[in-house]
């Protein structure tokens, strides 16, 4: 297994990944509204491959909470074949590493808190993502001490990718 940036070439192929993985009608979900017409963080997209393709992948995008940039954490998937190896919490660990080494200070989800607890995920009362998304599975992790102090609000696209 191999661990690479995502590049336009994997986008296809990445898109089959979670087409497999999720329900039909993913890009209905709330998340997607935030990634629209946006570009997702390049140095962050990962994906790890073996000799028979892409068998995980994970994606960020920037967004904004009431001004505060953040990031993003979604979708991350795992091929069928491959789950229950630990290569979701690799891609998990290893980009979150990434994001704090370029500068990030919070990274947000929309996820089980049992599972993403884990990584330092937490449940993020008073921020609110587009409707119809259950706030007990919006969770953040600070990558800086007190990033998510007193950043309340709504969660809107940043179509500049800037922090």
């Amino acid at each position: 297994m191999q661990l690479f940036q995502e590049t336009p070439a994997d986008w296809w192929e990445i898109e089959a990944l979670y087409d497999l993985c999720f329900a039909p009608g993913r890009e209905a979900l709330s998340s997607y509204r935030l990634r629209d017409d946006v570009p997702p963080v390049a140095d962050l997209c990962l994906l790890l491959r073996d000799d028979s393709g892409v068998a995980a992948a994970i994606r960020y995008w920037p967004v904004c909470v009431a001004g505060q940039d953040a990031l993003l954490l979604g979708p991350i998937a795992v091929h069928p074949t491959h789950q229950g190896e630990g290569l979701g919490g690799w891609l998990i660990r290893e980009s979150l590493a990434r994001a704090r080494d370029a500068g990030w200070s919070r990274v947000l989800l929309v996820g089980d808190e049992p599972y993403y607890s884990r990584f330092g995920f937490f449940r993020l009362d008073g921020v609110r993502m587009p409707p119809p998304t259950n706030p007990a599975r919006i969770l953040g992790l600070a990558l800086q001490p007190g990033a998510w102090d007193r950043v309340r609000g709504v969660v809107t696209r940043n179509p500049s990718n800037a922090r």
